[in-house]
């Protein structure tokens, strides 16, 4: 007689095609220097979880926080803002940096240039820093959302002062049409990369080590301490920045296990690491962590992806849904896509031991990656406030 047997909440692919990547290959500290003029920047936190370590039987949990960066709800602006500045400085023909002390100070070169709009596609989080980065420089700014995008993340884009405009259908068809605005007054400052388009994604990836620089400095023994690190997954362009920050001229075998985390409606890197290229996750792609509804990996950071990462997981909204939950539990009110990673984790282990072995003493550090951003539904998932006990 067959067994009632709970159906799986996720899907496990495990990359037999790992392999060293080359020292180098990261940024230079010329981009957290970067970061350290821009208005509001601070590290941010790190929270240990042992109610969450010990209910998943590890060693420790780590969480680094980035519900809140330079006054916006995600880590976006890391990357956004170097891609951005990386673009003016091209466009201004320099050989090296202008000195520049702060913003202002860069808004008043940059206006030598003209009227200059900044564009971008986005569900949400990535359009607002680089509407928020065309607010601090003078410039304007037409960020462009799939339908389907809450009003809140819309409202919040808008906020700064951006032009926004809904695109029928996915992400990606926003994305192809941010790409026909780029002419002589519009630069586009993407995070994913498409044929002759590479420039302002490699500077995103760049601008993301900062969060690893932190946390090099944060942790008692330095990222070495790590022995998992989870990451919720969109184009790629964070997991990239994962990879090149702690797998960089790493022996074969050495460094963190790395897990990939996305939707299961929306996992176009796993289907991309699988099959070895790019390939299209169709849509619509309606998961409740719309950071992470992407159906085209970035070409650009697939074969660091490839190169560094162990597995990719793939999970349902319920099991993202519970992490949302678990995290406001502990005190951290967490987005739906910050919370995957952690969801991804609890996949791994309750799902998947047998094929990716854990030790019960591993260091598991999850990237929270947003904070509430859509607060219909963080509600809806949570309950009203307050969360935390």
């Amino acid at each position: 007689r067959c067994e009632d047997r709970e159906m799986p909440r996720s899907r496990l692919f495990v990359n037999h095609r790992t392999r060293p990547l080359p020292a180098g290959v990261g940024p230079g500290p010329e981009v957290r220097a970067f970061h350290r003029r821009l208005p509001g920047y601070a590290a941010t936190p790190v929270h240990d979880l042992p109610a969450l370590a010990a209910g998943l039987g590890l060693g420790r949990v780590l969480a680094k926080d980035e519900s809140s960066r330079m006054g916006l709800p995600a880590y976006k602006i890391l990357g956004a803002s170097w891609a951005a500045y990386g673009a003016l400085v091209d466009r201004l023909g320099v050989g090296e940096e202008p000195v520049w002390g702060s913003t202002e100070e860069l808004a008043a070169v940059v206006a030598g240039l003209g009227p200059l709009r900044l564009a971008a596609a986005t569900d949400g989080n990535h359009g607002r820093a680089v509407a928020r980065m065309a607010r601090l420089l003078g410039l304007d700014a037409t960020i462009l959302v799939p339908e389907g995008t809450a009003d809140a993340r819309i409202e919040a884009i808008a906020s700064e002062g951006a032009v926004v405009e809904v695109v029928e259908g996915t992400y990606d068809d926003a994305v192809a049409a941010s790409a026909a605005l780029a002419d002589d007054r519009t630069l586009v400052v993407s995070d994913t990369s498409w044929p002759g388009y590479t420039e302002a994604p490699r500077r995103v990836i760049e601008g993301y080590a900062t969060i690893f620089a932190e946390l090099d400095e944060q942790l008692d023994g330095g990222l070495g301490a790590i022995d998992v690190i989870v990451v919720p997954v969109g184009v790629g362009a964070l997991a990239a920045a994962v990879a090149a920050s702690t797998k960089a001229g790493v022996a074969p075998g050495d460094g963190p296990l790395l897990i990939a985390v996305e939707p299961e409606s929306a996992a176009c890197v796993m289907a991309a690491v699988e099959t070895g290229h790019v390939v299209e996750v169709p849509g619509p792609h309606r998961s409740i962590m719309a950071g992470l509804n992407c159906g085209l990996a970035s070409p650009l950071a697939l074969p660091t992806v490839i190169a560094a990462y162990d597995a990719f997981v793939a999970i349902d909204d319920d099991r993202c849904a519970d992490a949302v939950r678990s995290l406001a539990a502990a005190g951290l009110d967490v987005g739906e896509s910050g919370a995957a990673s952690l969801a991804g984790l609890t996949a791994v282990l309750e799902e998947h031991r047998d094929a990716l072995p854990i030790p019960e003493t591993a260091t598991a550090l999850v990237l929270c990656t947003e904070g509430v951003t859509d607060p219909v539904n963080f509600e809806r998932i949570v309950g009203p406030p307050p969360h935390a006990p």
